[in-house]
């Protein structure tokens, strides 16, 4: 516990005075004190000087949260994240406080944590304990029955205050608990307060945080007993790194397994597009008889991973040797119309047929007739599982190419984004592009709508998650504006608030 207050320094205000005159005022004088204190050279100072400001300052971060965390709930309350065109408190605070969403995550959950144990928040107010204790104390208390909460914080709260250890409340807590908790049942669920997080990084890296119950605690810890031994006496790793790889190989183990819905335990989908030209010219290639798909596309497997590596715009890794391995593959006929050949054929159609009478007009529509009647024959020929795309795949290859065929043609999104330029916004963008969002479950905005004239364009096209892109934009009337050198210029409705964000750094290819 904190000692108590030293006696106020000759000119501070007195206990009940009002010093500042609101709260940017005190805020202000919050950053000069911390300031002084950072340009202060502590080695110049006595031993007992050093200790007065260690403590001064835990007294201090204890008061800050407290302040914060009322702070953010009146924010939280008045929806204040609104006025920036955020969702939450969490992302308005990760943004303009560049902090990270741990941290902004953390900050709310004080909020609401000191919102259910008031005199905890109290304690807090007063620097007479500190936030880790604080969290402690709540998290044993939130064991408890609600209505027991306030006298078992209040019980803690002044065990603490009289000199009690850590260890000491987590007897006191734990007794509390055996009196309160009601009958125990074999269905029970004790883990209320179980958690697991894995945070996405940059070029896909990521961390991994939670609290585990009891029973997950320990299958997990006879995970690591079981696959985080040392290989050999040449094995350096050190044991974070050996539990690391022990986590990796447990999940490759349960992926091959079989157990995992869905994806029946293949880890990775290629797609495997091949032209219809490459079906019809196949054989006289060279192709030899009975060879596998992958040596009579690719004769090596190596050009395979190649070509998947180069063609690969993300989301997730690119293929590798061992996804090629083992991969499910959808194979995908992909084919072209030629516009000139189709007019030679239209041509040499109605030269066969009586000219219909008429203008030159009618003649004319004669010739897109045929042709419309040629083109829709043709693909009613190639596609479907009985066409000619289908027929040539299924006898020209083996294995799961020669899977069955779906309709040649499944449509483009002619109207909206072409896939060429979607990739190419992915590949600029990464993730959102409004100020202060990094969420990279997106989709494609046109800067300047459709409606109003603007073009289907990489320069009028932009990244944006769901929540930005059709609450903050299309509700609200947020814009955004791409700038010449890259950034992102994010305008309010009113136009009274401006943000600019840039491109966060592309990754390069590993060599």
């Amino acid at each position: 516990m904190y000692q108590p207050d030293q006696p106020d320094a000759p000119g501070a205000p007195s206990p009940g005075a009002a010093p500042f005159a609101d709260a940017r005022q005190a805020v202000t004088a919050l950053h000069q004190a911390l300031t002084f204190l950072a340009g202060t050279d502590m080695a110049v100072l006595t031993t007992a000087e050093q200790a007065d400001c260690l403590l001064g300052l835990e007294r201090a971060e204890s008061v800050r949260v407290a302040a914060e965390s009322a702070a953010v709930a009146a924010f939280t309350n008045c929806q204040g994240y609104a006025g920036d065109g955020q969702g939450s408190t969490r992302t308005w605070l990760r943004w303009q406080a560049r902090i990270t969403g741990a941290a902004a995550s953390a900050a709310v959950a004080w909020s609401r944590r000191l919102a259910d144990h008031p005199a905890v928040a109290a304690a807090l107010a007063r620097g007479e304990l500190s936030p880790s204790w604080a969290r402690q104390i709540c998290d044993w208390t939130d064991l408890l029955p609600i209505s027991a909460r306030p006298e078992a914080d209040d019980i803690l709260l002044a065990a603490a205050a009289a000199g009690a250890t850590l260890q000491d409340l987590a007897g006191l807590a734990e007794e509390m608990r055996s009196r309160t908790a009601p009958p125990d049942t074999d269905d029970g669920d004790d883990g209320a307060t179980r958690n697991l997080r894995l945070d996405l990084h940059y070029r896909g890296a990521g961390r991994l945080r939670g609290d585990l119950t009891p029973r997950c605690a320990a299958a997990f810890q006879a995970l690591l007993d079981a696959l985080a031994k040392r290989k050999s006496p040449d094995d350096t790793r050190t044991r974070d790194q050996r539990y690391h790889d022990a986590l990796e190989d447990a999940c490759q183990r349960l992926i091959a397994a079989g157990n995992l819905p869905q994806r029946a335990g293949q880890p990775t989908q290629i797609h495997l597009v091949m032209t219809l030209d490459d079906l019809i010219h196949g054989p006289a290639r060279g192709w030899p008889p009975g060879t596998g798909w992958r040596q009579r596309l690719y004769p090596d497997r190596a050009d395979l991973t190649r070509d998947l590596r180069a063609a690969w715009t993300g989301p997730g890794a690119p293929a590798t040797p061992a996804d090629v391995c083992d991969a499910s593959i959808v194979p995908i006929v992909t084919g072209h119309i030629d516009h000139e050949r189709l007019d030679t054929l239209a041509r040499d159609l109605l030269a066969h047929i009586a000219s219909p009478p008429g203008s030159p007009q009618a003649a004319r529509l004669s010739h897109d007739w045929a042709r419309n009647l040629i083109l829709t024959n043709a693909i009613a020929l190639l596609s479907g599982p009985a066409g000619l795309a289908a027929r040539l795949r299924t006898s020209q290859l083996t294995g799961p190419a020669a899977a069955i065929s779906l309709p040649l043609d499944v449509g483009t999104a002619t109207d909206t984004i072409p896939p060429h330029l979607r990739r190419a916004v992915a590949l600029r963008d990464i993730h959102c592009g409004f100020a202060g969002c990094t969420d990279t479950d997106c989709q494609i905005h046109h800067i300047i709508p459709v409606s109003e004239g603007g073009k289907t364009s990489l320069e009028n096209l932009m990244f944006g998650c769901k929540f930005h892109h059709l609450i903050a934009i299309h509700l609200w009337g947020w814009k955004v504006v791409l700038n010449p050198d890259g950034t992102k210029t994010t305008i309010s409705p009113d136009g009274q608030r401006t943000y600019t964000d840039h491109n966060p750094p592309h990754a390069t290819a590993a060599a």
